[in-house]
Protein backbone atom coordinates (compact mmCIF):
# COMPACT_ATOMS: atom_id res chain seq x y z
CA UNK A 1 0.00 0.00 0.00
CA UNK A 2 2.84 2.48 0.87
CA UNK A 3 4.33 1.32 -2.71
CA UNK A 4 1.45 2.54 -4.20
CA UNK A 5 1.44 5.80 -2.24
CA UNK A 6 4.44 6.61 -3.34
CA UNK A 7 4.43 5.66 -6.79
CA UNK A 8 1.24 8.14 -7.52
CA UNK A 9 2.89 10.96 -5.72
CA UNK A 10 5.84 10.34 -7.57
CA UNK A 11 4.02 9.94 -10.64
CA UNK A 12 1.96 13.27 -10.34
CA UNK A 13 5.04 15.44 -9.32
CA UNK A 14 6.31 14.23 -12.72
CA UNK A 15 3.27 15.59 -14.44
CA UNK A 16 2.63 19.11 -15.92
CA UNK A 17 0.44 21.56 -14.97
CA UNK A 18 -1.40 23.59 -17.84
CA UNK A 19 0.13 27.03 -18.05
CA UNK A 20 -3.08 29.58 -16.73
CA UNK A 21 -3.04 32.38 -19.31
CA UNK A 22 -4.50 35.04 -16.95
CA UNK A 23 -2.32 34.93 -14.34
CA UNK A 24 0.85 36.95 -15.03
CA UNK A 25 2.39 39.66 -13.47
CA UNK A 26 1.24 43.37 -14.03
CA UNK A 27 3.86 45.59 -15.58
CA UNK A 28 3.55 49.26 -14.52
CA UNK A 29 3.53 51.96 -17.56
CA UNK A 30 6.99 53.59 -17.76
CA UNK A 31 8.12 57.03 -18.66
CA UNK A 32 11.44 57.57 -18.62
CA UNK A 33 12.76 61.15 -19.71
CA UNK A 34 11.20 64.39 -20.86
CA UNK A 35 8.06 64.34 -22.94
CA UNK A 36 8.15 67.47 -25.55
CA UNK A 37 5.37 68.20 -27.71
CA UNK A 38 5.38 69.91 -31.39
CA UNK A 39 3.42 72.83 -29.31
CA UNK A 40 6.90 73.33 -26.92
CA UNK A 41 8.98 72.68 -29.99
CA UNK A 42 6.88 75.47 -31.61
CA UNK A 43 7.48 78.10 -29.10
CA UNK A 44 11.47 77.87 -29.68
CA UNK A 45 12.67 80.67 -31.59
CA UNK A 46 16.68 80.77 -32.91
CA UNK A 47 18.17 83.55 -30.79
CA UNK A 48 17.05 82.40 -28.06
CA UNK A 49 18.65 81.73 -24.35
CA UNK A 50 19.40 78.80 -22.63
CA UNK A 51 17.46 79.93 -19.76
CA UNK A 52 14.50 80.56 -22.27
CA UNK A 53 14.93 77.31 -23.92
CA UNK A 54 15.04 75.40 -20.50
CA UNK A 55 11.46 77.39 -19.42
CA UNK A 56 9.93 76.26 -22.77
CA UNK A 57 11.18 72.14 -22.53
CA UNK A 58 12.05 71.63 -18.90
CA UNK A 59 15.64 70.34 -17.86
CA UNK A 60 17.03 68.24 -20.80
CA UNK A 61 18.03 64.73 -19.69
CA UNK A 62 21.70 64.77 -21.02
CA UNK A 63 24.13 67.84 -20.74
CA UNK A 64 27.20 66.18 -22.55
CA UNK A 65 30.28 67.91 -20.46
CA UNK A 66 32.12 68.20 -23.87
CA UNK A 67 29.91 69.51 -25.93
CA UNK A 68 28.20 72.00 -23.58
CA UNK A 69 26.15 73.96 -27.05
CA UNK A 70 24.01 70.98 -26.98
CA UNK A 71 21.20 69.42 -25.18
CA UNK A 72 19.44 66.18 -25.58
CA UNK A 73 16.01 65.47 -24.82
CA UNK A 74 14.64 62.14 -24.64
CA UNK A 75 11.93 60.24 -24.17
CA UNK A 76 10.69 56.70 -23.80
CA UNK A 77 7.25 55.06 -23.27
CA UNK A 78 6.67 51.34 -22.39
CA UNK A 79 3.23 49.84 -21.71
CA UNK A 80 3.29 46.09 -20.48
CA UNK A 81 6.96 45.74 -21.24
CA UNK A 82 7.17 47.14 -24.05
CA UNK A 83 8.49 50.36 -26.31
CA UNK A 84 5.77 51.86 -27.44
CA UNK A 85 7.38 55.19 -28.25
CA UNK A 86 10.54 56.90 -28.26
CA UNK A 87 11.23 60.64 -29.20
CA UNK A 88 15.45 62.29 -29.24
CA UNK A 89 15.18 65.63 -29.78
CA UNK A 90 18.96 67.63 -29.39
CA UNK A 91 19.05 71.41 -29.13
CA UNK A 92 21.80 73.23 -30.13
CA UNK A 93 23.50 76.32 -28.83
CA UNK A 94 25.83 78.33 -30.44
CA UNK A 95 27.50 81.73 -28.48
CA UNK A 96 24.90 80.78 -26.09
CA UNK A 97 21.87 81.01 -28.03
CA UNK A 98 19.64 78.91 -29.82
CA UNK A 99 20.87 77.92 -33.31
CA UNK A 100 19.00 75.07 -34.05
CA UNK A 101 16.52 71.93 -33.44
CA UNK A 102 16.75 68.05 -34.38
CA UNK A 103 15.77 64.88 -33.60
CA UNK A 104 12.24 63.80 -34.17
CA UNK A 105 10.08 66.74 -34.00
CA UNK A 106 9.67 69.48 -36.24
CA UNK A 107 10.49 73.25 -35.62
CA UNK A 108 8.31 76.43 -36.68
CA UNK A 109 6.85 76.59 -40.28
CA UNK A 110 7.60 72.75 -41.36
CA UNK A 111 5.25 71.62 -38.10
CA UNK A 112 2.15 71.65 -40.32
CA UNK A 113 4.33 69.34 -42.92
CA UNK A 114 5.42 67.47 -40.58
CA UNK A 115 2.01 65.76 -38.62
CA UNK A 116 1.22 65.36 -42.45
CA UNK A 117 1.70 61.62 -43.81
CA UNK A 118 4.81 61.29 -46.30
CA UNK A 119 3.79 60.28 -49.74
CA UNK A 120 5.44 56.86 -50.59
CA UNK A 121 7.82 57.09 -53.52
CA UNK A 122 6.54 55.02 -56.44
CA UNK A 123 8.76 52.31 -57.91
CA UNK A 124 9.75 53.82 -61.85
CA UNK A 125 7.42 51.54 -64.08
CA UNK A 126 9.27 49.29 -66.77
CA UNK A 127 8.01 50.35 -70.30
CA UNK A 128 7.03 47.12 -72.95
Amino acid sequence: MKIILILTLLLAGCSRMPAIPTLQPHKIDIQQGNYVTQDMIAKLKPGMTRSQVRFALGTPLIVDPFRTDRWDYVYMMQKQGRLLEQRNVTVIFKNDLLDRIEGDVVAGANAAAASEPAAKPQPPQEKK
